[in-house]
């Protein structure tokens, strides 16, 4: 076991005791009047408590969402002003930064940067739905004749969404901002490991003008809410975010009700470094996608290609940075790597790096649980580098969801293709190179969503999010994303001077 020093971890501030339902614009107790603990990873400790949903609360959600979608307050509202709502939650939240960065950092042990990061964006992500949708209308089609068409963009309805533990906030709002820019209805479901900021983020929307009924925030158990609220004939859509296993489960679900369904699932990204790379930024970036947000990322690279060539220069680089990086009091800005999520968690990640090592891979540094002096209680783990594998490993196959990198050798762009494309995911992927056609050449044969060219980062509001294969379908934080949302209605009307009589009778 390995041991970082750092001071002990004292919490900022705590808002409240309980934090509740938001259900038609109101703060509400579950109608059991259950709640369970919501832990912070990096003490183990309870934050506070949280109002756990019950199916009749679930009920009331849905109802609640059904009406205001109905009385059409919102939905029929003039975009300016909607613009106006989404423009004045962004306002609320930047106001309240520090309070949700804390939550977030509290509620999932992740490093400072990550959460400022993430918070930010969440912020931007409302800000540009507020732009986007002032310029997402309908059209008018030319028709032969004197004939007129016309299409025009309806709200889907009332939108189910469901959010992972990974990236609380921000995943909210990636859901929530599109969602009510077109005028639908949301009952959002947080993860139930990971609620605080979501129910932050329902209160902000209804402070800032949102009408009751148009966002409310479930947290609970997914088995229960989750399958509820697919199921439900009430909700038209479902967005989620999550594992492969669930998104196929929830397709099945909603395919009984022919409900819409965007689904963002998991993933084994490729991270393909060419012999003429930068070395040092392929190195910088590699570490950036793998153990950022402590590899808990649907997009993470978790698959590194290093070209034979470089393979000893980026190796030696790479093992020496990662063993530079620090755990710790996610409070401190010095803090690269934040702790697992659970427990529970911690042990899958050891199962995929035992598993490997038993069929022979060899851990270059990390490969097992860390000990962070003063977290003792928490849920670590090294930043682990796996060298000595094959594509027969379940470790290279099958997402792990941490701080866990493999690493494999090519031997030119025909073998690195095929070694990228070798997996039943498609999200994200990573290129490096300094060859411009070879960078456009790999980009359009790699199969996956989002291909990152001497680039570590994956997403920013306005840039399509999503993946191929078992890597789900749909986008979001995008332009196209409110298609998602909407339902497009062709008018058709004839103009002319004699009255039609097309049968001639």
């Amino acid at each position: 076991m390995s041991t970082v020093k750092e001071q002990k971890f004292e919490p900022l501030a705590m808002k409240r005791e309980l934090y509740q339902l938001i259900i038609n614009g109101e703060r509400a107790d579950s109608h059991s009047g259950e709640t369970y603990a919501t832990i912070n990873p990096a003490t183990g400790e309870e934050i506070a408590r949280v109002s756990k949903a019950s199916i009749e609360d679930a009920e009331r959600a849905v109802q609640a969402a059904r009406d205001a979608f109905n009385n059409a307050k919102w939905r029929r509202s003039p975009v300016n002003k909607r613009s106006r709502t989404l423009n004045k939650i962004a306002s609320i939240m930047r106001s309240r930064f520090n309070e949700l960065v804390e939550l977030e950092i509290l509620d999932t042990g992740k490093s400072l940067a990550a959460a400022q990061g993430q918070v930010m964006q969440a912020i931007e992500d409302f800000e540009f739905y507020a732009g986007a949708i002032v310029s997402h209308r309908g059209a008018v089609n030319s028709m032969p004749g004197a004939f007129q068409n016309i299409t025009e963009k309806e709200p889907v309805g009332v939108c189910a969404q469901i959010i992972p533990w990974n990236y609380p906030l921000m995943m909210a709002a990636w859901k929530i901002a599109p969602a009510i820019a077109v005028g639908c209805s949301v009952v959002v479901k947080p993860a139930s490991l990971t609620p605080l900021t979501a129910i932050v983020l329902g209160e902000i929307c209804i402070e800032a003008g949102v009408p009751a009924g148009v966002v409310n925030i479930l947290p609970g158990a997914g088995s229960e809410i989750g399958n509820y609220l697919v199921e439900h004939p009430k909700v038209d859509k479902v967005a989620f975010t999550g594992s492969t296993p669930i998104g196929k489960d929830i397709m099945a679900k909603a395919s009984q009700t022919l409900k819409r369904v965007t689904l963002e699932l998991g993933g084994k990204s490729p991270n393909i470094v060419f012999d003429d790379a930068d070395i040092d930024a392929a190195v910088d970036g590699s570490l950036f996608g793998i153990f950022y947000n402590s590899g808990q990322s649907c997009e993470a690279r978790s698959r590194l290609y290093v070209h034979e060539n470089v393979y000893g220069e980026f190796m030696e680089k790479f093992i020496a940075k990662t063993k530079k990086l620090t755990l710790g009091n996610p409070f401190e800005a010095g803090t690269h790597v934040g702790a697992i999520i659970s427990r529970y968690q911690l042990e899958v990640i050891d199962g995929y790096v035992k598993s490997a090592l038993a069929d022979g891979a060899v851990a270059e540094t990390g490969g097992r649980e860390a000990t962070v002096e003063g977290y003792e209680q928490g849920y670590w783990y090294e930043p682990t580098i796996l060298t000595n594998v094959n594509h027969g490993m379940k470790a290279v196959r099958e997402e792990i969801f941490g701080p866990v990198v493999v690493v494999m050798k090519f031997s030119d762009e025909k073998e690195a293709i095929k070694l990228a494309n070798d997996s039943e995911y498609g999200l994200g992927s990573a290129i490096w190179t300094k060859d411009y056609g070879r960078a456009t050449r790999v980009s359009k044969q790699i199969q996956a969503g989002i291909v990152m060219v001497n680039c570590p980062f994956s997403a920013f509001p306005g840039t399509p999010f999503g993946g191929y294969k078992q890597s789900g379908f749909g986008r979001e934080l995008s332009i196209e994303t409110l298609d998602l949302y909407t339902e497009t209605k062709s008018i058709i009307s004839y103009y002319g001077p004699k009255p039609l009589n097309p049968l001639g009778v």
